[in-house]
């Protein structure tokens, strides 16, 4: 029984050091993939709608450049968030691209957040 045990315990051990191994990995991967320019940001605050910001960047290689807005009652962690073109229409292949990358990348999306909330800290 205790072998059973053991045995089990070392497989799931080995399982979860691959899985952080594999995501950091592939994490470590988009990074080198997509560079971010952040162009303008702009945050405001009111009671009705809670904080609302926009960030408008760049991504190196792509034609167009985003704007993100973004949306918190509280400021905190509950960002809610839409991503369009800034300008003029582009590659729905690109922007497609570029939420999957918002969306698996928190170091990213929080840095877009912070960007915007600079400003509202400056007003």
């Amino acid at each position: 029984m205790y072998l059973i045990y053991d045995t089990f315990r070392i497989m799931s051990s080995i399982l979860s050091m691959l899985y952080v191994v594999n995501t950091k990995k592939h994490k470590d991967e988009r990074v080198d993939r997509m560079k971010i320019n952040i162009i303008k940001t702009n945050m405001s605050f009111s009671k009705e709608t809670g904080y609302v910001g926009h960030v408008e960047f760049g991504v190196e290689g792509h034609k167009q450049p985003y704007e993100i807005t973004l949306q918190s009652d509280k400021g905190k962690n509950d960002w809610n968030y839409a991503l369009n073109f800034s300008q003029t229409p582009g590659s729905e292949e690109e922007i497609q691209k570029v939420d999957e990358y918002i969306e698996e990348d928190d170091d990213l999306f929080d840095e877009l957040v912070e960007a915007a909330m600079k400003t509202i800290e400056q007003q």
